[in-house]
């Protein structure tokens, strides 16, 4: 059987998995929202998503080596909006590779067209920056960029679902660093023997690809070195 293929039983959290229970509990599907969970690799937890535009955000949040973890509707706000308080459930929350925790709303771009919505958005940002506390509304532009959506859900599908030790991605790089740029094909067949898929390395920030153009088994890899290097950013100027 192929290494790309887990063995094991998915039971919604895995051992060193997180517990988190949402704000916002939904009952029932109402104006035609598509809700579902997500078996988070990154959570070891199934993820709760409102909408096919979370959705493509939990793709790159799995995908995008700066974002070590997330949690969906993380806690419940009082901002004032005039001399009204309302309250106000972010869409995710987001843990940094740097330690920073980032706020998330998903937005469609034709909502935040409204004068309702940019108002309320504004109110929130504003009180959270106050409050010391990072909030970056995203958008259709961001998360359904192409051909990059489609070839991070390509490569998450396709990285074995276990991974292995950081120590063991590296040790299996250091024999063929001059080799490189590499085909995914020709690193495959390399590192067939250890049992790691060239997939896996971009998912955890060893390897970059250019995600402009569609992945293929000649698309070409190649090494990143600096820490700070990153192989895709999901909001330039927020440090992920």
């Amino acid at each position: 059987m192929s290494a790309n293929w887990w063995n094991g039983t998915w039971r919604g959290i895995s051992p060193d998995g997180q517990i988190h229970n949402r704000v916002r509990q939904v009952i029932s599907p109402s104006g035609g929202i598509v809700r579902g969970k997500f078996p988070s690799r990154k959570n070891g937890r199934m993820i709760y998503h409102e909408g096919l535009l979370e959705l493509d955000a939990i793709y790159l949040f799995e995908a995008s080596p700066l974002v070590v973890s997330y949690r969906e509707q993380p806690y419940a706000i009082n901002y004032p909006d005039g001399s009204r308080l309302r309250r106000y459930t972010p869409d995710f929350e987001l843990t940094l590779r740097t330690g920073k925790r980032v706020l998330i709303e998903v937005k469609p771009f034709c909502r935040l067209e409204s004068d309702e919505v940019r108002n309320k958005l504004n109110c929130v940002g504003a009180y959270l920056r106050r409050s010391a506390k990072d909030f970056v509304v995203l958008d259709d532009r961001d998360l359904r960029l192409e051909p990059r959506q489609s070839n991070l859900r390509n490569i998450y599908h396709r990285a074995p679902r276990v991974p292995r030790s950081m120590a063991a991605y590296q040790a299996a790089l250091s024999h063929h660093e001059r080799r490189f740029p590499l085909p995914i094909a020709s690193l495959t067949h390399l590192l067939n023997e250890q049992l790691i898929h060239p997939f896996s390395l971009l998912l955890v920030g060893l390897l970059r690809c250019d995600l402009d153009q569609p992945i293929s088994s000649e698309t070409l890899l190649h090494l990143i070195k600096e820490e700070d290097d990153v192989w895709f950013c999901i909001a330039q100027g927020h440090d992920f």
